[in-house]
């Protein structure tokens, strides 16, 4: 499966913008499908995925309550909705997928995961 996140840019504190992950080659609705980020500097980190076989969502602790992930089976995307945006949010966001379902402690970790897309990049700044 080739994935193609898109929808980063410039965005004010406190602003929000929604990610898109479109796939091509297979549905994506098997797995589990995520979202990381990695920010200047740092490591990768998760954000947020989507278990397809119980449609369960996961967040990390930085972004839980803030950020939510949805999908659409009929344009095989998956969605990452950001509100209350923080300069601390600024890195380039990453969507995967892996076609396991791994425990809640295994899907957060981003060796789990087979494809990968290209990143789009989230700045906020005012």
């Amino acid at each position: 499966v080739q994935l193609q996140a898109c929808g980063g840019g410039l965005v004010q504190p406190g602003g929000s913008l929604r990610l898109s992950c479109a796939a091509s080659g297979r549905a994506l609705s098997r797995g589990i499908t995520a979202w990381f980020r990695q920010a200047p500097g740092k490591g990768r980190e998760f954000v947020s995925a989507f278990r397809w076989s119980d449609r369960s969502t996961y967040y990390g602790d930085s972004v839980k309550g803030r950020f939510a992930i949805s999908r659409d089976n009929a344009k095989n995307s998956v969605f990452l909705q950001m509100n209350g945006l923080r300069p601390e949010d600024t890195a380039i966001y990453y969507c995967a997928a892996t076609d396991r379902n791994y425990i809640v402690s295994a899907l957060r970790d981003e060796i789990r995961y087979h494809y990968w897309g290209q990143g789009t990049l989230l700045t906020v700044s005012s």
